[in-house]
């Protein structure tokens, strides 16, 4: 899908998988996950990792999200370096110090020399991106958006994402505001975003299409596939832009973080309103973690969790169930006994799955099961490092399996199999197998 590094790479085609999904289908997008698929774990850069809340009280566009960065510590000169690796020009990038109505922030605008901009495909948007030396997750990260745009264009035209055009989104001032997005979080350390209700305004707004309601329809469309909160808004005209939708649906959660705030940074946009006309981001760290203690880190990640109750399915179908599940991709099975209406003895299934992975293990239970419906939702982990580690015994070496938070080793124990083999090579009761690993794991470690 994704190479790590540029030269040489030929832009991928893409389809409606080329990027990964979990934001198109479970709507979110983790930028942890697209971290972690480019190498980078949790604990790599703990000390800069961010969480961020943006308060979308009067809406959000591109140029809204970037100058919110820029006066919440982001560094103009890193992001004109960074974009200047983008094979595209003709454009500038202006910041305002702007005062509206008592409070202070910037305001980014992108001028652009070119009155006409061509009308890009999603594979000319790869090409760009392919071509430039940004990092992998900024790259991943910048095409997601793209892609839930053109999935939404898509749905709006009634045509397919290799047939959809861009228009304002391809043009020069949204590849600067997206890939701008992309490279903020990264140098700024997010590692997860929340976002508020966002404002229902009416009206209309003026497009390549000719004048169209508002919300945009592709707006719309977006933010309706991740189920987004709005709340009523007395005025008429655009203040949630495709593009702020985009960067929304793909990489927030519309929820309220416990987190302890560091910064706040205020982007303006362009209107004048009867209330400061600004994007507020609040950047500090998740309190649950700085709960847990510098020397007790967790990793965390974001998994799916399917569940379904079965009340007319035999026991060897249960296991073999089981191992069906097990085999395409889930982490985890649980059978728990139940007892459902009419007094029958049933069995709630759960499976703990990749976020990426959730829509296929559901069809696989609807298909397998007897069941008609399935229960699903994201949840985050908090885990401990684990890591298997070979010592020497008096009896041989055995694999043993490492707990540790941060740099603290909580527990360690033999594993199972490990000890069955030396039990049945030694000829030994399995329980003085493991008195004898316990020891050396006390000596080892």
């Amino acid at each position: 899908m994704c190479g790590e590094g540029t030269v040489g790479w030929t832009a991928p085609k893409l389809g409606r998988r080329a990027v990964s999904d979990s934001a198109h289908k479970w709507g979110c997008l983790r930028i942890l996950f697209l971290t972690r698929k480019n190498g980078k774990k949790w604990n790599d850069s703990y000390m800069l990792q961010k969480i961020a809340y943006l308060d979308c009280h009067s809406g959000i566009s591109g140029d809204m999200f970037l100058g919110a960065t820029l006066d919440a510590g982001f560094s103009l000169d890193t992001l004109k370096a960074s974009l200047t690796s983008l094979p595209i020009t003709g454009y500038e990038l202006v910041v305002e110090n702007v005062h509206d109505k008592g409070i202070r922030g910037s305001r980014l605008t992108v001028v652009t020399s070119e009155q006409e901009q061509p009308a890009r495909r999603l594979s000319d948007i790869s090409a760009i991106l392919y071509a430039s030396a940004l990092s992998a997750p900024m790259r991943d990260i910048s095409l997601a958006i793209f892609q839930c745009l053109a999935e939404a264009e898509a749905t709006v035209h009634g045509t397919s994402i290799e047939e959809v055009h861009f228009h304002e989104v391809g043009a020069i001032d949204a590849l600067v505001d997206i890939t701008g997005a992309a490279i903020a979080i990264e140098s700024l350390g997010i590692v997860q975003l929340y976002a508020s209700p966002l404002p229902l305004t009416s009206g209309h707004v003026n497009t390549a299409h000719g004048s169209l309601p508002v919300p945009a329809p592709a707006t719309l469309e977006i933010l309706r596939r991740v189920a987004a909160p709005w709340k009523p808004c007395p005025i008429e005209g655009e203040l949630v832009t495709p593009t702020g939708a985009a960067i929304l649906a793909t990489l927030v959660r519309f929820e309220t973080p416990a987190i302890a705030i560091e910064r706040v940074g205020y982007g303006f946009g362009q209107k004048n309103l009867p209330w400061p006309n600004c994007l507020r981001l609040c950047l500090g760290k998740s309190q649950s973690l700085l709960d847990s203690g510098e020397d007790g880190r967790a990793d965390t990640d974001w998994v799916t969790v399917i569940e379904s109750n079965i009340d007319n399915m035999s026991g060897e179908l249960l296991g073999g169930l089981m191992e069906t599940l097990l085999a395409a991709g889930a982490l985890d099975v649980s059978y728990t006994p139940i007892q459902m209406k009419k007094n029958r003895p049933a069995v709630m299934i759960t499976l703990i799955c990749p976020v990426e992975a959730g829509e296929k293990l559901a069809q696989l239970l609807l298909r397998e099961t007897s069941t008609l419906g399935v229960r699903i939702q994201q949840i985050q982990r908090l885990k401990a490092q684990r890591k298997q580690e070979r010592i020497e015994t008096p009896i041989g070496p055995i694999v043993v399996k490492v707990k540790r938070l941060g740099a603290r080793i909580i527990s360690a124990l033999p594993e199972y199999e490990e000890c069955i083999r030396l039990s049945r090579e030694r000829n030994m009761p399995l329980e003085e197998v493991y008195a004898v690993a316990q020891q050396a794991i006390a000596a080892n470690l």
